[in-house]
């Protein structure tokens, strides 16, 4: 009798055990794509963006007398300076950045639908849901290899620059500014960022700066610019130097 209920309980220690695996399991393989698509919204288009996007922009801004280049489809310097001709003449942020704003002053919309994803707010700029993900994947792309505190530190030098007045005064702005990070030249920019991406993220949103100011950060076993070199350097974070 003793040994019947022992394997009973036994048979059920075992089975709670089952099912606490496969929740764990299960929200190990959901909780980080949910997560990251709730931050997905609308499409941003840059220099270097091609597509029918940047197509209707280039007719919009040759129609209103912007832009006088092809209608090609190509996001490059012509296009990247009329449309910081036309967000000066209309009040907006000027960053040479398509988003949300310029699109809808230029009566375009490129949302995006993605599950979770809150509708785009009205007001000028980016919406701070918006510079979570975007500020996430800039990290990824920049520095998914260092430590936590070193992709921190890489989302804090881009918010740095939002507030210098030698760069863009936005996230996008600066992200997406010409040749500023190699993330976004190659393309690593638009990998999914993981869950400690976007922590760090949120936690260079929150005030966090391990660099106390910077506005420079390169690695100096690949870096190609000769005046890189000539930024002071304040503090070494895993593989980045960082400087002013």
């Amino acid at each position: 009798m003793r040994k019947r209920s022992f394997n009973k309980r036994l048979f059920n220690v075992c089975i709670l055990t089952i099912i606490f695996i496969l929740v764990i399991t299960l929200y190990k393989s959901e909780s980080f794509p949910m997560e990251a698509s709730a931050y997905q919204s609308s499409k941003v288009l840059y220099w270097g963006t091609r597509g029918q996007d940047v197509k209707d922009v280039q007719w919009k801004l040759r129609n209103w007398k912007y832009y006088n280049g092809k209608v090609d489809g190509i996001y490059g310097a012509d296009t990247y300076r009329a449309v910081r001709r036309f967000q000066k003449k209309n009040g907006l942020k000027v960053d040479g950045v398509v988003g949300v704003s310029t699109a809808r002053a230029m009566g375009l919309n490129f949302a995006t639908t993605s599950r979770g994803a809150a509708p785009a707010s009205s007001t000028a700029g980016i919406n701070r849901k918006d510079d979570v993900y975007l500020l996430a994947r800039a990290i990824h792309g920049e520095a998914r290899g260092e430590p936590y505190v070193g992709k921190v530190a890489v989302g804090a030098v881009i918010l740095n620059r939002v507030r210098h007045p030698s760069f863009p005064n936005t996230v996008a702005g600066v992200i997406y500014q010409p040749l500023a990070f190699t993330a976004v030249a190659d393309g690593q920019m638009n990998l999914a960022p993981n869950k400690d991406s976007i922590n760090a993220a949120r936690d260079a949103l929150n005030g966090w700066d391990p660099t106390y100011g910077c506005i420079y950060y390169w690695n100096p076993a690949t870096a190609t610019s000769k005046w890189i070199w000539s930024r002071k350097v304040t503090l070494k974070i895993g593989k980045h130097w960082f400087g002013v």
